[in-house]
């Protein structure tokens, strides 16, 4: 009883114990977790200028976005794609807000009228958009398909923000214009001309190994150049790859497989449990070589003759003097190892000409939603013409309104092609192995055509040829030994220098620099996001080594370097940052030794002949013999006729210019016109320069690389 006495004694201390004791749980939980503390948690992919955009809501169009792609988008690229949308939303709805644009109900209205003017289902019987049958549309859509009038939305707020952006660019470009004295500057640096002699004393008449740039050099170039060498977070590795690919055995054991299927052989049959006689490729008959080739073949049967111009390059002269019944192979093409056989020969035209009346049944390739005849109808319509037609030929143009190829109809029903060209088969067949005149009926994916034929081209010899193919793959073996080697590896860099170890083993070490957090492609080995996100985890550091498996092999992988945001280092800058002070250095040396000689004796000295260029103007500053020198140029015309510079570093050289005769701009009456040319070119560009400058003005925070 003394106990819980003194307890109920001491309530409020206690109390206020537990409440610290809770509060500093809570405390180290937070620091634990600093994203609680400095971001919106995991929910939020990124602020732009205040807007959140929720991480559901972006990888939903993210996931949308890379269905639309196909295969051949990542998802990187579809979340990039996503990210400039959502950026350029983002950036234009605060210049909206500010400046209160908005698309209010009747605009709207104008807009769906403007753009489904010709959408049938919205316009009345005389053919005019009816805003009754649009309401009656949204409205049963609203009721009965809650995703359909949720695309309905989407679009309705496209239509207003590309509405929006319009309205806004178009206030902008009414701000922007030229005035009638920048225009005369126009017409003066066009059309006022200088002549001048000068002389280049070019940069490589000093050699780059007597110049010595330092690495504070490099340093006090980066200083006063910034914008140059400013870097983001990235990151420096080094790998090295295991691949799993055949081996000279493995092709040479897919070889021999293959050249057992030649002759015939008896094996053992599970299925009847006793010995039977199997044919090989080199005996298999005609009527069966398309079975054969389908149950044995990576690459399906072609029932169609070939030219030697549409067999491979590497095996054309081969296999087309072989005669029919002839092997060749095995040999290797591509990735795979093959075997060919000329099952027969014939000879053909090289190209056709056609014409044909098509009548289509429901459910033929591309009919449209008139099209009524069965299958059965459409082969008596077709038969019925075809009669007309062979009674009189003259009466094919006549019936080519009964044709649903309004294409070719155009050009009475004729069609010409090669044989290579993509046509239905049995179009191709009848057209190429038959003759100039014949005609009849034949039927296709697409419906009956009733084909006459006009004109062949010249006759070639022509084969079919039946492949079998089969995959270059590694064995289980080679790939058992990539295993083995990679194991080795990795547990030898982890006991010694990764560099050392890969130089031993004589292994080709990639480095790869700069990646950055959201980048996605490993030089020589694709799309290795897994490598990226490992290089960017804070767990993750220099000197570490991981492996990564993925489809084809291995990379073992080293961090070689964190590169914080800010500056490049000397080392990195020097690529660019050398040949830049070189210039400078060797433009120094040059002034001082030409310094208070005249003209000719600068010529002399430096062995550098007197050139003229003449007609020189500031809108184009290039002078000919030496290129592109504006600062030249803008010398010149700074100079009075027969007034000589000083020395003027130059792009490609230090130049001493002198001035032979100076031809001013002629005044015009008026520089309206010049005035417009400017006005126009400026407005033409503010669509592309004036986001680009709003969305680097703009407040992003990027918060991607915590999902991707």
């Amino acid at each position: 009883m003394a106990v819980l006495n003194k307890i109920r004694q001491r309530g409020l201390f206690l109390i206020i114990v537990i409440a610290l004791a809770l509060f500093s749980f809570v405390l180290a939980d937070l620091f634990r977790n600093s994203d609680a503390l400095t971001s919106k948690g995991q929910n939020i992919v990124a602020t732009i200028n205040g807007k959140d955009i929720s991480r559901q809501e972006f990888m939903e169009k993210v996931e949308l976005t890379q269905r639309q792609m196909g295969p051949t988008g990542s998802s990187i690229q579809a979340m990039n794609r996503v990210w400039d949308q959502e950026i350029r939303q983002a950036v234009m709805e605060s210049q909206f807000e500010e400046l209160g644009i908005s698309v209010e109900t009747e605009e709207m209205k104008d807009l769906l009228r403007t753009n489904l003017a010709n959408t049938p289902d919205f316009l009345n019987e005389a053919g005019l958009f009816d805003e009754g049958k649009l309401n009656e549309y949204i409205a049963n859509l609203k009721e009965t398909s809650p995703a359909g009038y949720a695309q309905w939305v989407n679009y309705e707020n496209s239509l207003a923000s590309n509405s929006m952006q319009s309205n806004y660019y178009n206030l902008v470009r009414s701000g922007i214009g030229a005035t009638v004295s920048e225009g005369e500057l126009e017409h003066m640096m066009e059309s006022e001309l200088v002549d001048i002699k000068f002389i280049q004393i070019p940069f490589t008449s000093i050699l780059d190994s007597t110049i010595n740039v330092t690495a504070s050099d490099i340093s006090k170039y980066i200083k006063e150049n910034p914008t140059q060498y400013k870097i983001e977070d990235s990151r420096d590795i080094a790998y090295v790859h295991f691949k799993e690919e055949a081996s000279l055995e493995d092709e040479e054991a897919i070889k021999s497989k293959l050249t057992d299927m030649l002759a015939d052989k008896v094996e053992y049959n599970e299925v009847i449990k006793a010995n039977e006689n199997v044919i090989g490729f080199k005996n298999i008959v005609a009527q069966d070589i398309e079975d054969y080739v389908n149950a044995n073949s990576a690459i399906r049967y072609v029932d169609q003759y070939m030219f030697k111009s549409n067999l491979s390059a590497t095996s054309a002269d081969s296999i087309f003097k072989f005669n029919v019944g002839e092997v060749y192979g095995p040999y290797k093409e591509a990735n795979f190892i093959k075997l060919s056989k000329v099952v027969a020969e014939t000879n053909l035209p090289d190209s056709v000409k056609v014409r044909h009346i098509l009548i289509p049944f429901v459910g033929a390739t591309r009919a449209d939603a008139s099209v009524t005849k069965t299958d059965e109808a459409a082969k008596k319509t077709a038969d019925s013409i075809l009669s007309v037609i062979k009674s009189r030929r003259a009466k094919f143009v006549d019936l080519l309104e009964l044709s649903s190829d309004k294409v070719s109809n155009e050009k009475g029903g004729e069609i010409e092609f090669a044989y290579g060209a993509g046509m239905a088969p049995e179009f191709k067949n009848f057209s190429f192995e038959n003759k100039k005149g014949d005609i009849d009926v034949v039927k296709t994916s697409f419906g009956y055509h009733i084909i006459e034929i006009l004109s062949q081209g010249n006759t070639e010899r022509a084969i079919k040829v039946a492949t079998i193919a089969e995959a270059i793959e590694p064995s289980q073996k080679t790939i058992d030994d990539t295993f083995n080697e990679t194991s080795k590896f990795e547990i030898a860099v982890s006991k010694g220098n990764f560099e050392d170890v890969a130089k031993e083993n004589n292994y080709a070490l990639r480095p790869v620099n700069s990646i950055k957090q959201l980048d996605e492609n490993i030089p020589g080995i694709g799309n290795q996001r897994a490598i990226v996100r490992w290089a960017f985890e804070d767990g993750t550091d220099v000197g570490d080594v991981k492996r990564f498996n993925f489809n084809g092999g291995y990379a073992v992988v080293q961090m070689r370097a964190k590169n914080k945001a800010g500056f490049m280092s000397t080392e990195d800058a020097s690529v660019t940052a050398t040949p830049a002070i070189r210039k400078e250095k060797k433009a120094q040396i040059i002034r001082d030794r030409i310094s208070g000689k005249s003209f000719d004796d600068i010529s002399s000295s430096e062995n550098q002949s007197i050139k003229v260029a003449s007609a020189l103007n500031m809108k184009n500053p290039t002078i000919t013999g030496a290129g592109r020198e504006p600062m030249v140029v803008g010398a010149a015309f700074g100079l009075n006729e027969g007034e000589t510079s000083s020395p003027i570093d130059g792009n490609n050289g230090v130049y001493l210019v002198q001035v032979t005769k100076r031809t001013p701009a002629v005044k015009l009456d008026s520089y309206q016109a010049k005035m417009s040319q400017l006005t126009t070119l400026r407005s033409n560009g503010v669509t592309s320069k004036l986001y680009n400058a709003l969305k680097e003005a703009a407040d992003i925070e990027d918060n991607r690389a915590t999902i991707y």
